[in-house]
């Protein structure tokens, strides 16, 4: 029995959900739906059933699939953008600091629930609403991973920003690739070799200097 499932035959018959909840079952339902089918294939009908509600519901607070995956998006793109952030400000040891952004990636495409398809592998990117919103945590992603590079070796924005881009870009795509190829390397050394490759070449970068020491450990 799923969580909806559960929940669902533990309230009592008669029983109406605050706004709040009742929406964030949509979600987890249409989540359910969409990386299970894909958006195209995916019918607010299906969604409705796994949610255990009537279409009209399910209407009353997204007027439509576009809507409700858009919904979705939004949420999971900023739960990676969070992971990101919280990965880069949980130690100041620039290495320990490399391989906690890689493993922010690694964790998020692991996640049992699938989010990372509605992000990375939707089939709705011809979508300008989404493709803008796919390509905005991209860039925060690197931003606040540029932020930290030009703040520590003293190189340009656009220098910073070139770095952070690949970091990212590596992180999702290898991590991508670990989880679909079913790979028999666990999480924790997967992302220690990747640290391995990714440490040697940032690492090359010399630390900016701030009142005659260095800004950052790990150098």
């Amino acid at each position: 029995m799923s969580a909806i499932e559960q929940t669902e035959a533990a309230r009592p018959r008669g029983t109406r959900l605050p706004r709040r909840a009742r929406r964030n079952q949509l979600l987890g339902a249409a989540q359910e739906v969409f990386v299970a089918q894909g958006y195209h294939s995916a019918a607010m009908d299906d969604i409705a059933e796994r949610a255990g509600v009537s279409k009209p519901v399910l209407y009353q607070h997204f007027p439509g699939k576009l809507e409700l995956y858009l919904a979705l998006l939004d949420q999971h793109c900023e739960a990676l953008l969070l992971a990101v952030r919280t990965a880069l400000a949980s130690t100041t040891d620039n290495k320990l600091r490399v391989a906690a952004t890689m493993d922010a990636y690694f964790a998020y495409v692991e996640d049992e629930g699938g989010a990372f398809r509605l992000v990375f592998e939707s089939d709705l990117t011809n979508e300008p609403a989404v493709r803008e919103r796919v390509d905005r945590v991209s860039l925060q992603c690197a931003e606040a991973i540029s932020d930290v590079i030009a703040e520590d070796t003293g190189l340009s924005k656009d220098e910073s920003m070139l770095l952070a881009v690949g970091l990212g870009g590596v992180s999702q795509v290898v991590a991508r690739y670990w989880l679909s190829s079913e790979s028999k390397i666990p999480r924790d050394k997967a992302v220690g070799l990747l640290t391995s490759l990714a440490w040697r070449g940032i690492a090359g970068f010399p630390l900016h200097p701030v009142d005659g020491q260095l800004s950052a450990e790990g150098h």
